[in-house]
């Protein structure tokens, strides 16, 4: 297949590759370990340079690490720590592709170093010369793939012996060599290179046409199948690069490739940024549920509490909202333990039988006995006197106050000064459940009830990233570019933006999992409120004022789990 000129890449002739190779003192990657670090700069054929030196390790070599690589601890006494180091090599190897063989080793011990000391990992192209001697070399070439069979195998001018100049300078001529190899099968670029590296049939391969024609901006892809079905949805920051993954083998998942053999067709809408893309995929996962995106068969469904309309309300767990409800939970049982937990704070019924108004004619159950029920089905309990639970319940819906809540830790209190302390952890993780829910109930609600809410992002390169949020639903999204005025910019895109028209329940009709992502968006760092039709902001009563206790009991927990 001919690529486009724009798809051509960069030869391999003109790419800088700085081949490294490191040894260690053994253990797991981390801050500290690498005993020496070696490299060696070419392009072209050609070396640019080198880079060598021990490194402090700040442990001692063991013996058998010593018998292999001829370093020992007296040798990186004196030498500098991979702290001091690293600037050096990062520096030397800026731009470049990293090269190594078994590259997923060297790369694990460089990527902590970095972590560990407060430097930024630069996140290279990287070529493993094993992986592409496996690929390019047969069992007639070479019975193995350690670097000293293949240094062999092309005639490589150093000999590998375990120290890392030596090494890298030996896997230089060992990627020369495969490169040779890989030319006569069209590898002429480094783009070429790094997808012909992962094992990928010829029919995946061709398919890397149906991305030509994407932009290389953020947005929403979907993989169509024989019958215009659509397979897949995912969203890209540039969308042309990461569809051609899935034709290269960056992708590896079984379910991916058979889907990609299906696919006949790839549809992209371009987004003005990340978030726009991501609500427009949550909407279209809704829409078309493909089948193979993993959330259409295990579908995020929501779950509220609600209270029955009845003269003797009790609480019921349901999936679809209604006004004066509490959620949304995640699963049923965080649903039903929150049910749970305001029931018994409040002295609510849970039995399910529909109980009159008048001269009710029932037979007290077991909680009635022991005082955690007014027994109304009995008679005990008019329909005043049972009034105040679920008024309490309703309040702490609408924040206007958290008796429950008190109520709850009131009772764990006093099971904890009882000596109860198991009963008294169970009861703390069902309050846990509830406030975390009552939280986002309270959140969403907020955000929900605005009619119109204006925001920004710093878009990385000078200009805003701009939201227009309405009842919490994206109606608006678009990007003032550095230099341009965002205030223009954000006329249009209120003047052009969705009508939204709210309907009934606590969220007015948006879909909680969209209006949690824009939540989560705003109370980003570095978020700007534009303008908002009326002040956003949570109740006095909610789950806000509880932090210091959730804090506390979290701190609980984890002393808990260590001990």
């Amino acid at each position: 297949m001919q690529l486009a000129f724009d798809e051509l890449g960069t030869p391999l002739r003109d790419v800088t590759f700085v081949v490294v190779d490191l040894e260690t003192a053994g253990g797991a990657p981390g801050p500290d370990g690498i005993t020496e670090i070696g490299a060696v700069k070419v392009r072209g054929g050609e070396i640019l340079g080198e880079f060598g030196t021990l490194v402090d390790p700040r442990t001692s070599i063991p013996p058998q690490i010593v018998e292999l690589t001829g370093i020992t601890t007296a040798m990186v006494q004196s030498a500098p720590p991979i702290d001091q180091v690293l600037p050096a090599f990062l520096e030397f190897a800026a731009g470049a592709v990293l090269v190594a063989h078994n590259a997923g080793f060297d790369m694990r011990f460089l990527r902590a170093a970095c972590e560990g000391h407060g430097y930024t990992w630069p996140k290279p192209a990287v070529v493993c010369t094993l992986t592409l001697s496996r690929r390019v070399l047969s069992q007639a070439d070479t019975r193995s793939h350690r670097l000293a069979a293949l240094a062999r195998l092309f005639g490589a001018s150093s000999t590998p012996t375990h120290r890392a100049l030596d090494d890298a300078r030996a896997t230089v001529d060992v990627l020369h060599g495969l490169l040779e190899r890989v030319g006569p099968v069209g590898v002429q670029s480094l783009e070429e290179l790094l997808d012909f590296l992962p094992d990928v049939t010829p029919a995946q391969r061709r398919k890397r046409s149906l991305a030509a024609h994407l932009p290389e901006t953020p947005g929403v892809y979907m993989f169509r199948g024989p019958n215009d079905e659509v397979l897949y949805v995912g969203t890209a920051r540039n969308l042309r690069r990461r569809v051609r993954q899935y034709f290269t083998g960056s992708e590896s998942r079984g379910r991916m490739r058979e889907m990609v053999a299906l696919a006949e067709r790839v549809d992209g809408i371009e987004c003005a940024h990340a978030l726009e893309a991501q609500v427009r995929e949550l909407r279209l996962l809704a829409a078309h549920r493909p089948a193979y995106n993993r959330r259409s068969k295990n579908p995020r469904t929501q779950w509220w509490v609600v209270l029955t309309d009845e003269p003797f309300p009790r609480l019921s767990v349901v999936r679809s909202e209604r006004d004066g409800a509490l959620g949304p939970f995640g699963s049923q049982a965080r649903a039903k333990t929150a049910a749970d937990t305001l029931a018994g704070a409040t002295g609510l019924r849970t039995c399910t039988q529909r109980i009159p108004a008048r001269d009710p004619r029932g037979t007290p159950c077991v909680l009635a006995e022991l005082g955690r029920c007014g027994a109304p089905c009995a008679g005990r309990q008019s329909v005043d006197e049972y009034a105040p639970a679920p008024r309490q319940i309703a309040e702490l819906v609408a924040g206007t106050g958290d008796a429950p809540l008190h109520a709850a830790r009131a009772h764990i209190d006093t099971l904890a000064g009882d000596g109860h302390f198991e009963q008294a952890a169970r009861r703390r993780d069902e309050l846990v459940t509830l406030l975390r829910g009552v939280g986002t109930a309270h959140r969403l609600t907020a955000l929900a009830a605005i009619e119109e809410l204006v925001a920004a992002a710093p878009d990385g390169a000078g200009g805003w990233e701009l939201a227009v949020i309405r009842h919490g639903r994206l109606a608006s999204a678009g990007v003032a570019r550095r230099g341009t005025p965002p205030m223009p910019v954000v006329d249009a895109l209120v003047a052009s933006a969705e009508t939204v028209l709210p309907s009934s329940g606590p969220l007015r009709g948006a879909p909680a999992e969209e209006t949690g992502l824009l939540l989560r968006w705003l109370t980003t760092p570095g978020r700007r409120l534009v303008r908002t039709s009326r002040p956003w902001s949570e109740p006095v009563h909610g789950a806000g004022g509880w932090a210091p206790w959730l804090e506390k009991v979290a701190t609980a927990a984890t002393l808990e789990n260590v001990g």
